[in-house]
């Protein structure tokens, strides 16, 4: 993977910035297990789709997860971002897609999706296994690159983790 794309995503996010993440199917877990972390962080942070996400606005993050990058609803999602001046940045294994081409920035995680294009790793596990997990370690990678820049400790992300379970 390329760290400078991976080290571009962690220095993005910022404390005062609101961000909105959106994906569909499992990469849409694996967008809201993100979200999920990115606010035990402290960080101002939405799911795309959820009842209490406000609207977007010009200055805004916009983090974008799909494996084939032509999920039509995130693509749809990524161009209204960017129309609104929005940035963009996508996860994807597909840096020529549809996503990646309305994207300002592009993180390509060489995992095999559904789609098992000719780039892609090779998988025995279903669909797009490889590449959800592969996001989901990449996330965790990230948070936990952003909670050591920013000095971030586990008792202060403890404190923000749900006591209402």
């Amino acid at each position: 993977m390329d760290e400078d794309a991976t080290d571009l995503l962690v220095k993005s996010l910022q404390p005062k910035q609101r961000i909105f993440i959106m994906g569909e199917g499992r990469s849409g877990f694996m967008a809201k297990a993100f979200a999920m972390r990115l606010m035990h962080l402290g960080l101002n942070v939405y799911v795309v789709g959820e009842t209490i996400t406000p609207s977007i606005a010009k200055g805004d993050l916009f983090i974008a997860i799909s494996g084939s990058g032509t999920t039509k609803s995130v693509v749809s999602a990524a161009v209204k971002g960017r129309e609104i001046g929005c940035k963009v940045f996508t996860i994807t294994t597909n840096d020529q897609s549809e996503l990646a081409n309305v994207s300002d920035e592009v993180l390509v995680v060489p995992a095999a999706t559904k789609n098992r294009l000719s780039h892609e790793t090779e998988s025995v596990q279903p669909l797009s296994s490889l590449f959800d997990q592969c996001v989901h370690v990449l996330c965790d990678a990230i948070c936990l690159d952003y909670s050591v820049s920013q000095s971030i400790s586990h008792h202060s992300t403890y404190s923000k983790h749900s006591n209402i379970e």
